[in-house]
């Protein structure tokens, strides 16, 4: 099992800590607010209470056997670079980090980590990018290149088979899964609708009126797919 450090339990950290360890990850949390610590303790594998940017303090922790550490330290950036460099130092296999402005990203890279993320600027454009397109109902960017998309199926789409759509061929865009409402019928006899996902579909399956497909390609192939009513 791969072993996590989250290191700053802020909003963004904290959620980070909870959501792996929701998943059954090894998580260690750290922040030197004894409060933020106490509310996450019992929820994690193992949580300290301590000042991340001395050297001598993080590196007690035994954190070369980290295999990611996640540094949301953003808004304290002096911290966040030191802590990065000590990281680094030690060896850790993987870093990410969290940054406020492009610049403090930057710097976050040339120290040493492996990925920078801006979870501000990322919810702010998935809003957006929400709210400019009604059918869209999630968006993230995965890569420089590619993004994944949840979107409604256009009408356009309606009893079509997968193949039928030729996504691949025409906008080099995958249906990678879909979300569908199913009748149940409960154990008091009423009919609900409970929403099941379909993984991989075949290129035989048909969507439906009310289906939520998520799709990952390029950038250009999402907006094509986007513009589809």
């Amino acid at each position: 099992m791969r072993q996590f450090a989250v290191i700053g339990l802020g909003q963004f950290g904290s959620s980070v800590a909870l959501s792996l360890a929701e998943k059954g990850c090894d998580v260690l949390a750290i922040d030197s607010d004894q409060d933020r610590v106490d509310e996450i303790s019992e929820q994690v594998s193992q949580s300290v209470t301590v000042d991340a940017a001395d050297e001598k303090a993080l590196k007690s922790l035994g954190m070369k056997d980290i295999d990611v550490a996640i540094v949301s330290t953003g808004e304290d950036i002096e911290a966040s670079i030191s802590i990065v460099l000590i990281l680094k130092e030690i060896g850790v296999k993987e870093i990410i980090a969290k940054a406020v402005t492009p610049i403090h990203g930057t710097i976050l890279k040339k120290v040493g980590a492996d990925r920078v993320v801006f979870p501000e600027r990322d919810m702010g454009e998935r809003i957006a990018e929400s709210l400019a397109s009604p059918n869209v109902m999630d968006y993230s960017e995965i890569s420089d290149t590619h993004s994944i998309v949840e979107l409604v199926a256009p009408k356009k789409f309606w009893t079509k088979k997968i193949s039928e759509l030729r996504f691949e061929e025409n906008a080099m865009v995958s249906i990678v899964a879909i979300k569908r409402k199913v009748p149940v019928v409960t154990a008091e006899g009423e009919t609900e609708f409970r929403e099941e996902i379909n993984i991989k579909p075949s290129p035989e399956e048909k969507i439906n009126r009310s289906d939520i497909l998520i799709m990952i390609g390029s950038f250009e192939g999402i907006q094509k797919v986007r513009g589809i009513q």
